[in-house]
């Protein structure tokens, strides 16, 4: 028998690697060799490199049958479609094996990879999807148009795939979603929601000893929910990811989003000993240099020690795409700048606090373990597993990273 040689190579966000995993379950069964490409559509510069990496797979592997999915497949098929051997499976149906049937008896193809350089690097933690959809209207954002509205799975699924996690030795859980903090799944009796979904799983899986949450809104009252379990629960990981993209409140009611400033400095206020990161978006149509000031105050103010920052990018068929007061994309850049060095001055401050401190530490690859604060730390001495999770004496810093010793 032929062994299996499936391939993948995932664009964007978490969630697109993980449904790479799904897709794979499902050729497995119908194909001997393939390639998976899940491209994203957040930007422009997005949907580039998407394409050029399907142009470059193909090129390097004739007659290997290419499926191409993701949202940039989904928004701009045309990008993909005359590249050889490639089959487009909609977001809509990537997860229906009947698509990808079709597409392998459309294609004259038998041929073996022969060159693949994006290998998938090997996790330590395991990612779990809550939901998919999303339902609220950002004027900047593409994906909820290309994902569709927010659709909540059952309670019996995720504890499946978190049982099945441990068992492979996944002991630290990262609940993600398009929409997260968005979830609510009516049992019949009641609905239940992304706080009890972290309940019930550390309460029906012991064996979980981490548990994160990749993404919230700010908006969702289930943060402060989350926030008082973080509070009594020490497997609930004291670090939470908000998807801010601006700290303006001007430029926030253009986004079409549901939260201000002073809701984050609640969360904040009410977040004692939890870090957070933010994504922010810079050059937001009408960004003058007065509302940036505003976001950069912020985060003087409440200081995440990370901020994933992006230029702003118009996408077809936004909002936001035809708003007048377009920022030129050198300013967005400079901006993008300005708020990263600010957020890595609130980290090495608060890094500097954490000398001497024990924690618990997930360790990943070549003894660079992960926090619980979400930082890396490298750990001296002998080689530590992976997956292995420890307690870990900080030391020192060095090179932006913890350096600690086992203990």
């Amino acid at each position: 028998m032929q062994e299996k040689n499936i391939k993948s190579l995932s664009f964007g966000c978490r969630l697109n690697a993980l449904e790479c995993d799904k897709i794979k379950n499902i050729l497995v069964t119908c194909v001997d060799t393939a390639v998976i490409v899940n491209t994203c559509s957040v930007t422009a510069e997005a949907e580039r490199q998407s394409a050029q990496a399907v142009r470059k797979i193909a090129r390097e592997n004739p007659n290997v049958p290419i499926f191409v999915t993701g949202c940039g497949a989904t928004r701009n098929a045309e990008l993909f479609e005359k590249i050889p051997n490639t089959v487009i499976i909609p977001n809509s149906e990537k997860l229906n094996r009947n698509m990808y049937i079709g597409g392998i008896k459309s294609l004259n193809t038998g041929g073996n990879i022969t060159k693949f350089a994006h290998e998938t690097p090997d996790l330590s933690k395991q990612f779990i999807q809550i939901q998919n959809g999303c339902n609220h209207k950002c004027t900047y954002c593409v994906t909820r148009l290309l994902r569709g509205p927010a659709v909540s799975f059952p309670y019996s699924e995720i504890l499946a795939d978190a049982r099945a996690a441990v068992e492979r030795g996944f002991y630290e859980i990262v609940i993600t979603g398009v929409d997260s903090a968005s979830y609510a799944f009516n049992t019949g009796d009641k609905f239940i929601f992304i706080s009890d979904v972290c309940k019930m799983l550390l309460r029906d899986v012991p064996e979980i000893k981490h548990l994160r949450i990749s993404s919230l809104d700010p908006a969702s009252p289930e943060i402060f929910k989350i926030i008082d379990l973080i509070h009594s629960e020490p497997r609930m990981m004291p670090h939470l990811h908000l998807s801010m993209q601006s700290g303006s409140d001007t430029i926030l009611s253009a986004m079409g989003r549901r939260h201000n400033a002073d809701l984050v400095r609640k969360i904040v206020a009410a977040a004692d000993g939890i870090t957070f990161s933010w994504d922010i978006i810079c050059g937001f149509p009408g960004e003058t240099d007065e509302l940036f000031a505003e976001t950069l105050d912020l985060v003087r103010e409440v200081k995440p020690i990370k901020i994933h920052a992006f230029p702003f990018s118009p996408r077809p068929g936004t909002v936001g795409a035809v708003m007048p007061n377009q920022i030129p994309r050198n300013i967005s850049k400079t901006r993008v700048h300005k708020i990263t060095k600010l957020a890595d001055i609130n980290m090495a401050e608060f890094m500097a606090t954490q000398i001497g401190k024990v924690v618990t530490t997930l360790v990943e690859n070549k003894n660079i373990g992960r926090t619980p604060n979400d930082i890396d730390v490298v750990i001296l001495g002998d080689k530590i597993p992976a997956k292995t999770i420890c307690d870990v004496k900080i030391i020192d810093i060095k090179n932006g990273q913890f350096v600690g010793e086992r203990i």
